[in-house]
């Protein structure tokens, strides 16, 4: 009989490989200072660009001075128990009932948590002769919440209806035989691409086949449509989407998450999600703060206008100067390139240290080798300045990679970087 870590001694898995060598720098930095569009990273001022902070909430006036109240008032241990035995308040059902109105639904359910939360619901939903179909590209909580999933599923290229299609006539012939239903679940924003789902198509087979869908829309929500309801507002379709998630933490700088639609199937999830049944309530403080926050969604417009000013001239400045950004359609913003891992890391640290940009890379294995993506979050935080320093930044980055100034035969070790007095001024 083997040790059980022994397996974890030998194999740090594809990105623990790095563990020494990334920790702390690539992994795991630690960014300080008040959220926002500028905070410190190893003592140095930086433009941040990988905060999901879209409307500029986490450190707003209005929503930090109601936070402080709430925390005087409640403190973090209000409610006491899970929602279904002594941790329910009228506070609670009042924000259910403000989310659903604002995304038009019958009713919502507050979850503790966006990442645990639609794994429960989804392994609520369904039943092993049921079935599911869903997006190539389906964030990790959705697909760890399929794996939970004892009956047939069924994956689609990532917004390809043709094959969507494909996938939903061989869950009917399954779903027929085993006699289930089809639970679709696909995302409303791809925040890798940030590429919206192509939920309007999608539910417009709902005439050809019948299935229940299930939207993710963590990066939509706040963020998309005329109001800020999200992608399927924004794709003129919320009468056709069944369930309409989301988290608090893309746009309302928050913590928590809720999942709305149909009355009966909330309170069917009210009584049967466990990880909801057997957890303790939502903190008041958290539930309070988000009160306000969706008071903000509503009456102040021009934190979305704002958002999507700097996306416009961010985007717009990106491809002015050739970068490939995909075919994103929302806030987010991929910057697609060429090279290794050598080349993204030696980036990386030249825009960290000597431009004063910090964001997120993504390499082999998230993506196929040779490939590069960074991953800048615009958000209503920052500011016209901030847009045209990153802008020259990546310009002249771009050309160091071209010109093939950041190849090397491995990643830099964390020891080899420049001390604080070595790091040139930007």
């Amino acid at each position: 009989m083997k040790d059980l870590f022994e397996k974890m001694m030998k194999d740090a898995g594809p990105l623990g490989a790095h563990l020494k060598r990334a920790h702390g720098y690539f992994a795991f930095p630690i960014l300080e200072g008040e959220l926002g569009n500028r905070m410190k990273f190893r003592g140095k001022e930086k433009i941040v660009w990988s905060l999901n902070n879209y409307l500029g909430m986490v450190n707003h006036p209005e929503a930090r001075r109601i936070d402080s109240i709430a925390a005087e008032k409640w403190g973090m241990g209000n409610p006491m128990g899970s929602r279904m035995m002594s941790g329910n308040t009228v506070m609670h059902e009042e924000l259910e009932k403000v989310l659903a109105d604002f995304v038009s639904r019958e009713d919502a359910m507050l979850l503790n948590f966006g990442y645990q939360g639609v794994m429960s619901c989804i392994d609520t939903l369904v039943n092993r002769h049921d079935v599911i179909v869903y997006d190539a590209e389906a964030h990790a909580c959705l697909v760890d919440g399929i794996r939970m999933h004892m009956g047939y599923t069924y994956k689609y290229k990532h917004n390809d209806i043709e094959d969507c299609e494909k996938q939903l006539q061989r869950a009917v012939k399954m779903a027929d035989k085993n006699g289930g239903g089809i639970l679709l679940v696909t995302e409303g924003v791809y925040g890798m691409s940030g590429s919206q789902g192509k939920i309007k198509e999608i539910v417009a087979l709902k005439n050809k086949y019948n299935f229940r869908i299930l939207i993710d829309d963590a990066h939509g929500f706040g963020s998309m449509g005329a109001t800020g309801a999200g992608a399927d507002e924004a794709q003129g379709c919320q009468d056709k989407v069944d369930l309409y998630f989301s988290t608090f933490v893309k746009s309302m700088g928050s913590i928590g998450a809720f999942i709305s639609g149909p009355k009966d199937i909330i309170d069917y999830l009210r009584y049967n999600v466990r990880s909801q049944i057997f957890a303790k309530s939502l903190p008041l403080v958290v539930v309070e703060g988000m009160l306000t926050r969706m008071n903000m969604l509503k009456t102040m417009p021009e934190l979305r206008e704002k958002l999507w000013h700097i996306v416009n001239k961010l985007q717009r400045g990106l491809k002015d100067r050739g970068f490939d950004i995909g075919k994103t359609n929302s806030p987010v913003t991929p910057i697609y390139m060429k090279g290794g891992l050598p080349e993204a890391t030696n980036m990386v640290v030249d825009l960290r240290e000597n431009y004063n940009i910090f964001c997120s890379v993504v390499v082999f294995p998230v993506i196929p080798k040779g490939e590069i993506i960074f991953r800048i979050i615009p958000t209503a935080a920052h500011t016209d300045e901030d847009v045209d320093i990153t802008l020259k930044a990546f310009e002249e980055t771009k050309k160091k990679l071209d010109a093939g100034e950041y190849k090397a035969d491995d990643i830099p070790d964390m020891a080899d970087l420049p001390s604080y007095g070595q790091i040139g001024e930007s």
